[in-house]
This record gives C-alpha cells, sequence and structure tokens, in this order.
C-alpha cells in the first residue's frame, strides 16, 4: 500500500517547516537589516573612514563621511541628498529677479600700486634682457614672483602675466600640428538665425498687467532627437503605428515596429554626440534673442533609449523661436567615413612591433594614420561630415510662474530620473525589450566615441596617437557601457549664471540654516592652536589661527576601526536625535530662521520650506 502524497492547494503559499532550512532562509539577514534601517534614516551605507590627525597633542579621531552617491544602486542615502541638492539648486536660480554675480569691486589704491611696481618690473627686465644682464634678469624674476604673490593676495584673481620663458620649449617631444580649420558657413537645408549681440543680462522680460502688477514668469523646455524608426508608444493625440492601445505597463512599449528597418547607427552616433548638439543649440538661442539665457536641466532616455533634455529657463521666450532654434541647430562631426566596419571584432587589426603601427591583420599593410585620413578629408572639395546630428520636430515649451504649483512639480519632473542609471530609468520587462537594448549596445560597442577611441581601428584608421594597448571592439569609454545607454556626457547640465553658487555653497547654505535653527555658532576647526612650550603665544588680535590637522584614508585593517555594523548603529542612533533635536528646535522657535538660500529680491521667500537637503 503507497502513502499518500500530500498536495498544496494551487494559489496557497506552502508555510516551512520550523527549523528547516527553508525557514531559516525565510528570515532576513541581519546586515540587510541593518542597512535597510539605515536608508530609512538617511544614513549612507558605504561611509568612508578618515582618520584626522591632530597635529599639535597627537590625538587621532576616525571619522566617517558619507560616500556622495548620485545613484540609488550604489547608496539611497546619498543619492536622495544629492537629488535634493540639485533641486535647490534649481529652484534658487529659475524665478531670479537680480543678477546672480555682482560686477567686481572696484581696484583699491594698494592694489593699483602693486600692479604699477609690477609694470615697473617687467619694463626694467625687458631692459635688462635686451643689454644681456642675465644676473639681474634672475634677480628681477624673484622680484616678480613675490609681487604677484602680493597681489593675488590683496585680492586680485588671476594671473597678472603669464611667466617668462619659452613654454614650447619643454613641449618638444610632442608632435605639433596645425590646427585644422572648418567652414562656419551654415548648411543649405537649415533655416537661418537671426544674429544678434549677446547682452550681459540674465533676466528675462517683465509683464506688467492691467490692475499694475508685475509678472515675471520663466520656462520648462524638452529638447528631443529625431525618430529613427516607428516605435510602440501610448496614444497622445495619434494612435500608435500599431493600432494597439498601450498601457505603461505594455511589454512592447519602447520598441521599434520593424527592428530590421529601426536606424539604430544614426541612434547610437546622436547618443554620443548629444552633448554638443545641446551646447550648440544653447549658443545659437543666445545669438538669436540677444541676451545671456541661463537654465538647469537633465539629461535622461526615453521609451525608446533615445536620450532627451528637460530645462528650466530663467525668462521667458516665444515658443516659435524655440522651436525655430531646434530646427536650426545641428552638430558635424568631421571624422573619417564610418558608415561600414573595414574588419570584424573577430578578427581586428594587428599591432606591428617592429614599425611601432597597427597594420591588417592578412597584408600587414599599415592603416592609415589619423592625420593622414583628415588630409584626405581636406583635399576632397565634395567630402561630407561622418554624421550630422539633429533635434526631432517635438518640442515641448511651457511657461510657468513663480509661485505657483507648477513649480515644485516641474523640479520634481525634471530630476525623477536622476538618481537612477540610464539603463535602469525604464524597467525592462519582456524579450522585445531587452533585445532592443542589446542590439543598440551592440552599436555603441562599435561606434566611436572620440578621436582616440579604439573602434576606429575596425573602419581601416589609426586613432589619434595611437599605441599597442588598444583593443579594437572594447574601449573604455562610458558611451560604450550597457548601462549608461550612449549618455557618457553629464546628466545634469547647469549654466553658468545659474544661481551664482556652486554645489559647495549650497551645502553650505544648508549646513548654516540647521546651526541657525539648533543655535550652533562654530565647529571644533576654528578653535586657536595651543601654543608650543617655551613659544610665543599668538597675537589675540591677528587673524585666528586654526588647529592643523592631518588627513588620511583608515586601512580596512586598522586595529582600531570598528566594524561596519557597529559604525552604521552609532549613524543610526546619531541621526535620530539630530532629527528629535531639530524638529524640537522648529516647534519651540516662534521664528524659523530666515532661508540663506533664497536671494534678498525673492518675491516668494521659503521659510517653511528651508534649503536643507537631510541631517
Amino acid at each position: 500500500m503507497t502513502a499518500p502524497v500530500l498536495t498544496t492547494p494551487p494559489g496557497t503559499v506552502p508555510v516551512p517547516r520550523p527549523g528547516s532550512r527553508a525557514a531559516r532562509l525565510a528570515m532576513p539577514r541581519a546586515v540587510e537589516a541593518i542597512k535597510a534601517l539605515a536608508v530609512e534614516h538617511g544614513v549612507c551605507v558605504h561611509p568612508i573612514t578618515l582618520r584626522r590627525t591632530d597635529l599639535a597633542t597627537g590625538e587621532t579621531e576616525l571619522i566617517d563621511l558619507p560616500c556622495g552617491a548620485t545613484l540609488d544602486a550604489k547608496c539611497p542615502p546619498c543619492a536622495k541628498r544629492a537629488r535634493r541638492l540639485r533641486q535647490v539648486q534649481i529652484r534658487e536660480g529659475w524665478h531670479r529677479t537680480d543678477e546672480p554675480n555682482p560686477p567686481p569691486k572696484p581696484v583699491t589704491e594698494d592694489q593699483r600700486s602693486l600692479l604699477v611696481l609690477r609694470a615697473h618690473f617687467e619694463y626694467a627686465r625687458a631692459d635688462a634682457e635686451r643689454a644681456g644682464a642675465w644676473d639681474q634678469v634672475t634677480d628681477l624674476d624673484a622680484a616678480i614672483a613675490e609681487v604677484e604673490e602680493a597681489i593675488t593676495a590683496e585680492g586680485i584673481r588671476g594671473r597678472v602675466a603669464p611667466t617668462h620663458g619659452n613654454a614650447a620649449a619643454d613641449d618638444q617631444t610632442e608632435e605639433h600640428r596645425p590646427r585644422r580649420v572648418r567652414s562656419t558657413r551654415r548648411r543649405h537645408d537649415v533655416p537661418d538665425l537671426p544674429r544678434q549681440k549677446v547682452e550681459p543680462r540674465t533676466l528675462g522680460r517683465t509683464y506688467t498687467g492691467r490692475d499694475g502688477t508685475t509678472h515675471q514668469p520663466s520656462m520648462w523646455l524638452t529638447l528631443t532627437l529625431d525618430s529613427y524608426g516607428p516605435v510602440h508608444t501610448i496614444p497622445t493625440g495619434r494612435p500608435c503605428p500599431c493600432r494597439r492601445r498601450h498601457t505603461d505597463d505594455d511589454p512592447l512599449l519602447g520598441t521599434p515596429l520593424d527592428p530590421d528597418r529601426y536606424d539604430y547607427r544614426r541612434a547610437a552616433w546622436d547618443a554620443v554626440h548629444f552633448p554638443r548638439l545641446l551646447d550648440r543649440y544653447w549658443q545659437n538661442l543666445r545669438r538669436a534673442v540677444g541676451w545671456n539665457v541661463q537654465y538647469a536641466g537633465c539629461v535622461e532616455p526615453q521609451r525608446r533609449l533615445a536620450p532627451h533634455a528637460h530645462f528650466a529657463i530663467r525668462g521667458t521666450i516665444p515658443r516659435a523661436m524655440l522651436e525655430r532654434v531646434a530646427t536650426a541647430t545641428y552638430h558635424q562631426v568631421w571624422w573619417p567615413p564610418a558608415d561600414t566596419l573595414a574588419y570584424l571584432p573577430e578578427h581586428p587589426p594587428v599591432w606591428d612591433e617592429h614599425a611601432a603601427t597597427w597594420v591588417d591583420p592578412d597584408t600587414h599593410a599599415a592603416l592609415p594614420t589619423w592625420g593622414d585620413a583628415l588630409d584626405s578629408l581636406d583635399t576632397d572639395p565634395d567630402t561630407e561630415p561622418a554624421h550630422v546630428a539633429r533635434f526631432g520636430p517635438q518640442v515641448k515649451a511651457r511657461g510657468v510662474e513663480p509661485g505657483s504649483k507648477d513649480v515644485e512639480r516641474t523640479v520634481g519632473y525634471i530630476t525623477k530620473y536622476l538618481t537612477k542609471g540610464a539603463a535602469d530609468c525604464h524597467t525592462i520587462t519582456s524579450d522585445p525589450q531587452r533585445d532592443h537594448i542589446d542590439r543598440l549596445w551592440a552599436q555603441l560597442r562599435i561606434t566611436p566615441c572620440s578621436t582616440r577611441c579604439a573602434n576606429w581601428l575596425l573602419y581601416g584608421v589609426q586613432p589619434d596617437h595611437a599605441h599597442s594597448r588598444l583593443h579594437p571592439g572594447h574601449c573604455k569609454g562610458r558611451v560604450h557601457q550597457k548601462t549608461t545607454l550612449g549618455i557618457g556626457g553629464r546628466r545634469v547640465l547647469v549654466s553658468r549664471d545659474w544661481s551664482g553658487k556652486t554645489l559647495a555653497d549650497h551645502r553650505a547654505d544648508a549646513t548654516a540654516w540647521v546651526r541657525a535653527l539648533l543655535g550652533v555658532t562654530t565647529g571644533t576647526d576654528d578653535a586657536p592652536t595651543p601654543a608650543a612650550a617655551g613659544t610665543t603665544p599668538p597675537d589675540p588680535t591677528g587673524p585666528t589661527p586654526r588647529v592643523p590637522f592631518a588627513w588620511e584614508l583608515a586601512r580596512r585593517d586598522d586595529p582600531d576601526l570598528p566594524p561596519l555594523e557597529h559604525r552604521l548603529l552609532r549613524a543610526i542612533s546619531t541621526r535620530i536625535q539630530h532629527r528629535a533635536q531639530l524638529h524640537a528646535a522648529r516647534r519651540a522657535g516662534a521664528d524659523p530662521p530666515p532661508d540663506v538660500s533664497a536671494t534678498p529680491t525673492d518675491p516668494h521667500p521659503r521659510t517653511e520650506s528651508p534649503p536643507w537637503t537631510g541631517c
């Protein structure tokens, strides 16, 4: 008689036997639970431990610093703080009503006197050099160096004049080639743009309503690349070419209707040169409108994996002008022809040790050098660029009023994928989507990314400064990685005069806000240095000296370095206590401290939402 077989009803999850291996594996691991708790409280899960040594007393201290990662895959708390910091930067510079960078201060009398002395030394040095008095030239060079140090100490930035000597003599071993100049004449297949002198202002137009109120709105802009073939999309005004009604979780969304006719080569080249195309757009826009347009935005991939960018623009520009500049903007890549592969990655050219050059694997004939390939382009009057990158017809622009609910929503929309890698912005759930990204990556692997890219060997041309360590088809550039999808440049693009501050300045604003709320004045680094035995104490009327510290990276095998679990637990407890103190200070204070990141003339001050990006 056979024993009955016990089966689990369908749709139910079997409960593992207590004490069994399945029951133990179902329990959460202690390390993962600690890291999850650290992520919940905003504690860096991969801290960098530094050893700080007080050079006056010899005492050492281990300090954990955040890793500073910008991606959730590496450290979610640090990536979240980086995203909030970028949001503060975009928000602060978007609706400014004053210029972010004030004009430089006038030259003082002391600075003017030092510059006059520097001019006299320069005249004396030239006179001594003509007379051949080389001992005087040496003394004058030393005097010039001292004067320039004094000029810098007086508050003049930049170098007064280049150093004396033939700088080209230091580079005699390098190859000097004349710069190649291409014609700047515009293409005939693009519309002309007005060219105006760019005014130094960064603020847009101010509008006055019928009731006398003034408005100074700004804009939100989206730039997209051209189409490479029909893809499955969600209907937005027009149906999908396949006549299906797709949803957000459709497995075909973003994939081409006919992969064989999808132009993956042009998609790869456009992705590689997309940052240069964006730079050309802002150059053309500033010249067309006649003022220094400022922007802040992010680059991210679409569902079809092509990069596009969202920007916040200070001021308003007519939508017709934005679309016209996008149509007239292009970027020509003047490289040797790279339409078809001359060699397969499995059978690439080889390096000839005796001739120190790359040769054909079969005939051993030397490949043309980079200079020879460009010379052939210069001598051919009918030559065409290897690639021309353009924008697509889809240009979205919308006005945003300061203080409206669209401000925070748009800032969040611009930075929504900032903490994710390019390949992780959209979830890949089906085989067609995986095949689409694999085909694009296969094309990106053989696309040249620069003049020194090893992939030029696959097209029968030696790259610039070729050497024996090149591996055709395996260039280490970021654009060739599957995780970047060809977006190898910066994901965050901020113009120079956007907020008038760097990220370090915005972090300092957040720290100042928290210190003002908690009543903290200075740190231990500002304490005066203790006087050593037998030395004169520092002058109390002079500047306060700082304690000399020596910093070094702590090693994992240091005996005094606690385990990571201990450090995470301490950091979690510290974070909880700091947040409790901060919340208590906010409840006890009648008036919160001023928002140090807001501009003084901001008509909508943000005292309720601090610039603080996390404890």
